[in-house]
């Protein structure tokens, strides 16, 4: 055993099918300036991110928890916080070079591109600032932001009330390609925005919450909606070239939609969903090329390749599931210790990811064995409360009277420093948020 991490393999697999070699093109990891570094969403970085832990390079406070995943330009760091603020933060030095405030908490991560920052926020407005002094270039107001809701939500009581979901903790994170800048938004839409001027060229109405953040690749937009659909649209007129049907539950509505977005690799749609399966979809036609079934399971992080396979984290229990990217074949599950909301980060051989008990993880994806972890403080504040002794989560202390108040318990989970904000890889340091409030920076 690896405390935190439990190496599982499939009683037929090897350990050494996960001794690979990855081969990764330029044209998937160069960029780190948009959710998942990319427009494809692949969560692969240049370079090495820290094989050893060496220590806290810094970390900078906000006034509310993070769920925003940082980006990089030019040794900038940038993310939102639910304080309402956009920031800007010298990656060397952890200073801040502005922020900018909006009228609602940013739970969204920025795209940049063109000098300028793109991003939402719950406020219901779509941002344009200038990325070196933060000064507003340009707004837009959709029909406003809203989450998920449902009657009788994850078995909530009373069953006849609607509630919104408290599980639907991100907004749409933009893309942008072609001139424009892409987002989704609760009012369902999906908008398309010429990115220098901020006019609308088009937007496409799904039957639901539109959080999950929208890719792209060789000139058609990629995303899920919570109506259970995942749609392909073309980017210049935004008009449909497939949609895709997963399965829902009627019962709870507790395994419908997409709360995350997918990965666009060599002509497949890899993407999870709240139905408990993962998909692999051809992106020209829509045709489904496989499905992998998690049993339950919710898949709300991205997926990122690892050579020939595909790389994702489920929520409860948490594994780490590699997948043949070919045929969804099971090739390993690592054991992790809370849910995973947090999308990994892969760097030459190492996944970084994130947990809702406050504890970042690497691992060797070589070997399959954990590198090093490190621990929010208040993850290590509330280990007797709220965390057993090998870290995992006291469910019956976090969850007590959930199904009155499924926002008690995610309230609970949070004031555990947990990390669903996506690490970010740039030149040896990881980069990522936490609900306590801290922009975190490790090397």
């Amino acid at each position: 055993m690896n405390g935190l991490i439990r190496f599982c393999l499939q009683c037929t697999d090897k350990l050494s099918t996960l001794a690979m070699v990855m081969s990764l093109s330029s044209s998937i990891c160069a960029a780190q300036t948009m959710f998942r570094g990319n427009p494809a969403h692949t969560g692969l970085y240049e370079g090495n991110g820290p094989r050893e832990l060496h220590g806290l390079k810094w970390k900078f406070p906000t006034g509310g928890r993070i769920l925003s995943s940082p980006v990089s330009e030019s040794g900038v760091i940038y993310f939102g916080s639910y304080d309402f603020n956009m920031y800007a933060v010298d990656a060397a030095s952890g200073q801040q070079k502005w922020k900018y405030s909006t009228l609602g908490p940013i739970a969204s991560s920025p795209a940049i591109a063109n000098a300028t920052v793109y991003f939402g926020s719950y406020d219901g407005r779509f941002y344009a600032v200038d990325a070196a002094t933060g000064n507003l270039k340009w707004k837009f107001k959709t029909d406003g932001d809203r989450r998920f809701e449902a009657k009788g939500l994850h078995f909530s009581l009373p069953a006849t009330q609607t509630s919104s979901d408290a599980w639907d903790m991100f907004e749409s994170s933009p893309v942008v390609a072609q001139g424009m800048v892409f987002f989704g938004s609760g009012d369902g839409n999906l908008y398309a925005l010429d990115a220098v001027s901020g006019e609308l060229r088009w937007k496409f109405t799904t039957g639901d919450v539109v959080h999950s953040s929208p890719a792209y690749d060789s000139g058609t937009i990629y995303f899920g909606s919570w109506d259970s659909y995942f749609y392909a649209l073309d980017a210049a007129t935004g008009k449909k070239k497939w949609q895709f049907k997963t399965g829902e539950d009627n019962v709870a509505h507790n395994q419908v939609g997409f709360p995350g977005s997918a990965a666009i690799i060599n002509g497949i749609v890899y993407v999870g969903c709240r139905d408990a399966h993962f998909y692999a979809i051809e992106a020209a036609s829509g045709t489904l090329k496989w499905s992998f079934d998690n049993h339950g399971t919710w898949i709300v992080d991205s997926p990122s390749p690892v050579g020939n396979n595909i790389l994702f984290g489920t929520s409860d229990p948490p594994f780490l599931d590699l997948l043949d990217a070919a045929s969804g074949k099971v090739i390993s599950k690592l054991k992790m210790s809370a849910f995973v909301f947090s999308s990994p980060a892969v760097a030459d051989d190492v996944a970084y990811v994130g947990m809702l008990n406050g504890i970042l993880a690497a691992v060797d994806l070589k070997t399959g064995k954990q590198l090093w972890e490190f621990q929010t403080d208040l993850s290590r504040q509330n280990r007797d409360f709220y965390l057993a002794s090998d870290k995992t989560i006291n469910e019956p202390v976090v969850f007590r009277s959930a199904w009155e108040n499924n926002w008690l318990a995610v309230e609970r989970l949070f004031t555990l420093g947990s990390i669903a904000s996506s690490p970010l890889v740039v030149d040896g340091t990881v980069y990522f948020g936490s609900t306590d409030g801290y922009l975190y920076a490790l090397y």
